[in-house]
């Protein structure tokens, strides 16, 4: 996949990109009262400083330790998620008035000709190989949600965790175009994965209580990573949201 100094190039380029977008601090960011996250869980070392996109983490854009492989962001484990949850403010979904995916600008330019997408079939394949493009033309893919193993990348759709759609019923329709990009673009946190077309599709825009991987292996996984992006973006949760993130979160002590 990625050379060590392929990423170090990489995510310079993505901090200056968090950089240039980064919209001044604004209260009609937030969807609701500021909880308070764990403040000493890595991948998140500061989240005490979080409180929605416009005010993330000065240290989401921080250059990984060349060392370390280019991988899948790990939610935090599940007594932080658990805390998490309780934080979460539950309301009723807002108005669909006024959605479009377009307000949500995806797939931007991360490094070179490469946007988010194709950083994310790189980092979520195994023995990835691209073209003068950036273009996956060749590697291994396993899809977590449903367990089943590809070698072609336009098999495999990029999930947002959390989607957008779900984001806007949430609290993202109140968030100015910046602070969606930054959302929509997440290669910090546990927001984009690469899984099969078909997954994907299957699931739409629902949440948890109305859809859930047909894994089940990969529920506390799932239900973590939901968790943390919302409390990590102030997104509302419905009341079936949270009793069903509650009994997925149980697995993981299974």
């Amino acid at each position: 996949m990625f050379g060590n100094s392929w990423w170090r190039r990489a995510t310079v380029a993505t901090a200056l990109l968090a950089l240039a977008i980064a919209p001044t601090t604004s209260t009609a960011a937030v969807a609701d009262p500021t909880p308070t996250p764990h403040p000493h869980h890595h991948p998140h070392p500061h989240p005490h400083t979080a409180p929605g996109p416009s005010t993330l983490p000065a240290d989401t854009a921080d250059p990984a330790d060349p060392a370390d492989p280019l991988e899948l962001p790990e939610p935090p484990p599940v007594g932080v998620v658990r805390t998490e949850l309780t934080e979460l403010h539950v309301a009723a979904p807002h108005s669909m008035n006024g959605y479009s995916r377009a307000k949500f600008p995806h797939w931007i330019k991360q490094h070179g000709q490469c946007n988010t997408r194709d950083v994310v079939l790189a980092r979520d394949g195994k023995d990835v190989k691209q073209d003068e493009m950036c273009r996956a033309i060749s590697g291994t893919w396993y899809s977590e949600y449903d367990g089943e193993t590809f070698t072609e990348a336009r098999q495999l759709d990029i999930d947002h965790i959390v989607p957008l759609a779900n984001a806007w019923r949430s609290g993202a329709d109140r968030w100015e175009t910046p602070e969606r990009r930054k959302f929509a673009n997440d290669l910090v946190h546990s927001q984009l994965i690469a899984v099969s077309a078909r997954s994907n599709r299957q699931k739409g825009d629902q949440s948890p209580d109305q859809w859930a991987p047909p894994r089940h292996a990969y529920w506390c996984t799932y239900a973590r990573a939901w968790t943390d992006v919302k409390h990590l973006y102030h997104l509302n949760v419905t009341e079936p949201e949270k009793a069903e993130l509650d009994e997925m979160l149980d697995t993981c002590e299974q």
